[in-house]
């Protein structure tokens, strides 16, 4: 059985999304970060900067959500979240790699002088620049969105999940996303399998310490 590292409100709910998506069986494990869990022996052996998402699947040991997530509907999609073809499939990646390295980066670089960081290494002058680089990556996006339900092909794909996700991260922060966008984060939030995936998130991070009852 596929097991997941993971922690509240971050990468890691696309990974628990993609697997209720896939109807992959699977484990919860929470790494609780707050407390240093992260930077622990064991989980420094699963991912090498204390972060999440980590998955094992057998004697595999995988990390960053984007490589999680297209390992998991490759091997275990049947259909799902991919399009059947090659050059549809190149798509959804181009939109994995706008979505992660455009579109979110400067939200996480936000977060991080937010509060993310340890207080002394927070630069708060730089936050009116992820500001502006956020929206500048936002007009690029709706150049290319015209209101469609879909950005590849006629069905919800992977493409999808991640840009619903980075969307919640910006509506969270505050941004003030355009009608479109926001009818569009709100209509696939409503996935049934996005309610899953939080639910299971909330039960393991709920859970009392040493007693993890999503696993």
């Amino acid at each position: 059985m596929i097991t997941l590292y993971g922690f509240p409100h971050s990468r890691s709910l696309r990974v628990a999304w993609t697997l209720e998506e896939l109807g992959v069986d699977y484990q919860y494990h929470h790494v609780a970060l707050d407390k240093g869990e992260g930077r622990s022996d064991p989980h420094l052996a699963r991912h090498p900067g204390g972060k999440v998402p980590v998955i094992e699947d057998g004697e595999l040991t995988l990390f960053e959500s984007a490589a999680i997530c297209r390992y998991l509907t490759e091997r275990y999609g049947d259909g799902k979240l991919l399009p059947d073809t090659p050059e549809k499939r190149a798509l959804v990646d181009q939109w994995l790699a706008f979505v992660t390295t455009e579109l979110e980066q400067p939200l996480w670089q936000q977060a991080k002088h937010t509060f993310a960081l340890p207080e002394a290494k927070r630069v708060p002058a730089i936050v009116p620049t992820c500001a502006w680089e956020f929206q500048r990556a936002l007009d690029a996006l709706e150049r290319r969105f015209q209101g469609q339900r879909f950005l590849v092909d006629a069905h919800f794909t992977l493409a999808d999940l991640f840009l619903t996700h980075t969307l919640g991260w910006a509506q969270s922060m505050k941004y003030r996303l355009p009608e479109a966008l926001e009818d569009y984060r709100q209509h696939h939030c409503q996935r049934p399998a996005m309610a899953r995936a939080t639910a299971r998130e909330k039960t393991a991070t709920d859970a009392p310490s040493g007693n993890n009852p999503a696993e």
